[in-house]
C-alpha cells in the first residue's frame, strides 16, 4: 500500500518503556518495505494515558501498541474493543480507524500460536492435552489462542490457586484448573506445556517442574525470551523436547499491527530474529 503524502506514525505506549524491542521491529519494517515512517517509544504516565491515547488521531499517529502497566487500563479509553482482546481481557493494539475512532484488539494470543507453528508446521492445539503454568494476563493470552485454535482439553496450574481457579471459571471449557502441587502429574499425556510464569526468566528462580512424565513427543514453550533458553527450555530440548522461546511471540504479535496500521503484512525473518537476538 503506497502512502505518498504522509510520514507514517505509530509508537508503544507504557512505562517504563526504553527497554522495549518493539521500536526495533517496525523500524525495520518501515525500512524493508520502503516506506516512510516512524515507531517511537512512548513513555506515558497513567495518569496521562487517556489524554494520550485521545491524542492519536490529531498527531497523525495510525495507531499504537500497549504494553504494562497500560493494557487492561486502556480497554476503557478506546471505541471498540473486539471479542478475542475482550476474553483477553486486556489489549495491546490500537487501529485508528478513518472517522478518528479507536478501535481496539490484543495480538498476544496470534502471536504465541504464530511461534509455536514457525518452529513446529505441524503442530495442532487439538493434538492432545494441553499444560499452561501461571494465571496472569500471559496465560491468558496463550489460553485464548489455544482454545480459538480448537485444544479440548487445557489444565491450567498457578502457584496462587485462586487465580486459576477464577480464570477457568471466567474463560469456561476447555480450561480446567488444576492445584499446584499437581504440575508433574498433569504432564502425563500433555501434547503441549507453556510456561507463562516468571519463573525462569533472568533474575528469578528456575521453574520446579519435572518432566519425566512428559511425552518427548509433546512441545515445551516459554514465553520468556530473557534468557532465550530458560532453565525449563534446556532441560525439555535435552530430553528430546522440541522447545520454543518467547522472541517468537514478540515478533509475530507485531505482524498483523503492522498490517493494520499500514497495509503491509511484513515477515518474521531470519536476519530480524538475529537482530533482536543481538540485543538481549
Amino acid at each position: 500500500m503506497s502512502h505518498p503524502h504522509r510520514f507514517l506514525l505509530a509508537g508503544v505506549m507504557g512505562m517504563p518503556i526504553m527497554h522495549s524491542r518493539s521500536p526495533k521491529l517496525h523500524n525495520y519494517w518501515f525500512a524493508q518495505h520502503g516506506l516512510a515512517g516512524a515507531y517511537a517509544p512512548l513513555a506515558i504516565h497513567p495518569d496521562g494515558l487517556e489524554a494520550a491515547l485521545r491524542a492519536l488521531p490529531a498527531l497523525g499517529f495510525s495507531g499504537c501498541n500497549l504494553t504494562i502497566p497500560h493494557k487492561v487500563a486502556a480497554m476503557g479509553f478506546v471505541d471498540e474493543v473486539d471479542e478475542t482482546a475482550r476474553r483477553i481481557g486486556a489489549i495491546n493494539c490500537v487501529v485508528v480507524r478513518p472517522d478518528g475512532a479507536l478501535h481496539a484488539t490484543n495480538y498476544d494470543a496470534f502471536g504465541f500460536v504464530e511461534s509455536l507453528r514457525e518452529v513446529a508446521p505441524d503442530w495442532r492445539a487439538d493434538a492432545g492435552p494441553v499444560v499452561v503454568l501461571g494465571a496472569g494476563g500471559g496465560a491468558r493470552a496463550v489460553i485464548v489462542g489455544l482454545a480459538e485454535r480448537g485444544a479440548k482439553e487445557i489444565r491450567v496450574l498457578n502457584r496462587s490457586p485462586g487465580r486459576a481457579a477464577d480464570l477457568a471459571a471466567d474463560l469456561g471449557p476447555p480450561i480446567v484448573a488444576l492445584p499446584w502441587e499437581q504440575r508433574h502429574a498433569a504432564l502425563a499425556d500433555a501434547a503441549t506445556l507453556v510456561n507463562t510464569t516468571s519463573l525462569g526468566m533472568e533474575g528469578q528462580p528456575a521453574l520446579d517442574l519435572s518432566l519425566d512424565l512428559l511425552p518427548r513427543s509433546a512441545l515445551v514453550s516459554d514465553i520468556v525470551y530473557v534468557p532465550l533458553e530458560t532453565p525449563l527450555l534446556a532441560a525439555a530440548r535435552a530430553r528430546g523436547n522440541r522447545t520454543v522461546n518467547g522472541l517468537g511471540m514478540l515478533i509475530h504479535q507485531a505482524r498483523p499491527a503492522f498490517r493494520d496500521w499500514f497495509g503491509v503484512m511484513p515477515e518474521a525473518t531470519a536476519e530480524l530474529r538475529a537482530m533482536i537476538e543481538a540485543t538481549l
